[in-house]
């Protein structure tokens, strides 16, 4: 090394001969030549693959998300969908189940009406029946007791059923 004292005028840093300049040159222009061939375009490489790598995944993930918010957006319009159809589902239940309840209601209405009317025809068929029995056992009754009071036998049956008829009607009427 060089001291101090025989450093030059510029100080330490100028060399002393002139050789050691051209060598400190042709070496700083081979490792600059070197770094500038090799290491800096593999660098640049790297640096150019990891900005694609990142350009790409955001690329990805915002297509992802348009994705996903199309798919979101679909997926709500279905379920607008279901839901307006179970909606008209339930509607068209409702109606049918009306139109089943106003069914068996006339059904019914219509078979109380039957009953009805079967019920009155067979008591008016029991009434005149009942009454055709009374009739005749009244009739003979009441010959019996006016032959009793008059003291002779009643047998004209003309006569006897005219007696009959006139007894019932007051009997109804007074009822």
């Amino acid at each position: 090394m060089y001291p101090l004292e025989s450093a030059g005028p510029l100080g330490p840093l100028l060399p002393e001969h002139l050789s050691e300049l051209v060598v400190g040159l042709i070496l700083f222009a081979l490792i600059w030549l070197i770094m500038a061939k090799k290491v800096v375009p593999g660098f640049e490489r790297t640096y150019q693959q990891r900005d694609d790598a990142i350009r790409g995944g955001i690329e990805r993930a915002e297509r992802a998300q348009t994705e996903a918010e199309a798919a979101l957006a679909q997926y709500n319009a279905q379920l607008a969908g279901a839901e307006q159809e179970a909606s008209q589902i339930r509607d068209q239940a409702r109606a049918a189940s009306a139109q089943v309840q106003a069914e068996a209601r006339l059904k019914a209405e219509a078979e109380a009406d039957r009953v009805l009317a079967g019920a009155r025809t067979q008591l008016e068929a029991d009434r005149a029946h009942a009454m055709s029995e009374l009739r005749g056992q009244i009739g003979g009754l009441a010959t019996d007791l006016a032959g009793k009071i008059l003291g002779e036998v009643l047998t004209e049956d003309e006569r006897a059923r005219r007696t009959v008829d006139r007894f019932i009607a007051d009997l109804e009427t007074t009822s």
